[in-house]
């Protein structure tokens, strides 16, 4: 399967996701919201793993791998706690999610160059600077 089908159908998973913390936010607080769907995730994670160990998958595991996805499960925790807390507020979805992904980008495109001492070519500077443009006028009034 090529890669850009996958990367697409992770955006449909998260901009689903971050609607749906969008409409739940005013119904329920901000860290109970975020813990019902970290269980949710681990259980359905969990059953994904349990299949995978009985079709005898490859399940590599490595210390550094287990670090950084503790990092990635700190960090995923605080952003839903964020989303609940910034969609109570009134924040509409069509505003906060494209700020949240699109901020979540130029973070991650910084990161990879700075840290990761990744390369962009040209065209893929523009397209950072485009959505930090596109959130500056989604953000203006």
């Amino acid at each position: 399967m090529h890669w850009i089908f996958i990367a697409l159908m992770t955006a449909f998973f998260y901009g689903l996701y971050n609607v749906f913390i969008k409409i739940a936010s005013g119904h329920i607080h901000e860290i109970v919201g975020a813990v019902i769907l970290q269980v949710v995730a681990a259980l359905l994670g969990g059953v994904i793993l349990i299949v995978l160990r009985f079709m005898d998958h490859p399940l590599d595991i490595s210390s550094k791998g287990v670090l950084f996805a503790v990092l990635a499960g700190i960090f995923v925790g605080l952003a839903e706690i964020t989303s609940f807390y910034l969609f109570s507020k009134g924040v509409a979805a069509s505003v906060g999610v494209p700020v949240i992904i699109g901020g979540s980008v130029v973070i991650a495109a910084a990161v990879g160059l700075l840290f990761l001492k990744e390369t962009l070519l040209p065209l893929h500077y523009l397209a950072v600077v485009m959505i930090v443009a596109g959130v500056a006028l989604l953000t203006s009034k």
